[in-house]
């Protein structure tokens, strides 16, 4: 009788740590969201001051910034409702967006030597980068908990309590290498 007591603790003990990480694991991937959540709402309110920084300059540029202000509303409409897989390849999109027209800016000496834009320009790249680092630790939750989620024994809590895997955030095309890289040139 002890035995069979014993051995219940021990598998309800089991069943509870199990289910303890996977409930750390889904806070962290959704802690983990809202950090990338928050850079791409910064990345989205930065890019009008920018279009409008470079329309001043370079109105003739037109089609790219009809671009970009395009790429940013597609972005906050899938962010708005949740669609990581297109999300992901959107946000590429604008990012190259973004790059392009700080390249244009090269072409302006007045606008690259504007307090203005140098500010925007440092905080975009600040962004960027912080969102690269949100967008690697989000993805680096999301598969320990799809791991969590789908490997024995944790799969079985995992279903018994309705635990379900999350997409990644990233690029849905396989041509991430082959993006262009732009020189933003120093900021001093």
């Amino acid at each position: 009788m002890t035995a069979v007591i014993l051995t219940l603790v021990g598998m309800v003990t089991f069943i509870a740590i199990l289910y303890n990480k996977l409930v750390r694991d889904r806070n962290r991937v959704d802690s983990a969201w809202s950090d990338i959540d928050v850079q791409l709402q910064r990345r989205h309110d930065l890019i009008p001051r920018l279009v409008t920084a470079v329309d001043q300059y370079a109105g003739y540029e037109r089609s790219t910034l009809e671009a970009v202000i395009t790429l940013r509303a597609e972005a906050v409409h899938l962010n708005s409702k949740g669609q990581l897989d297109q999300l992901g390849q959107k946000e590429e999109e604008l990012s190259a967006g973004v790059l392009r027209l700080i390249a244009i800016a090269e072409d302006y000496p007045d606008l690259k030597a504007s307090e203005n834009f140098l500010q925007l320009q440092n905080d975009l790249v600040g962004t960027e980068n912080y969102l690269q680092f949100a967008r690697r630790f989000y993805n680096g939750s999301v598969r320990q908990l799809n791991t969590r989620v789908e490997t024995v024994p944790s799969n079985f809590v995992a279903t018994w309590f309705s635990f379900e895997t999350r997409e990644f955030f990233q690029k849905t095309s396989d041509d991430a290498a082959n993006v262009p890289l732009v020189d933003l040139g120093s900021v001093e």
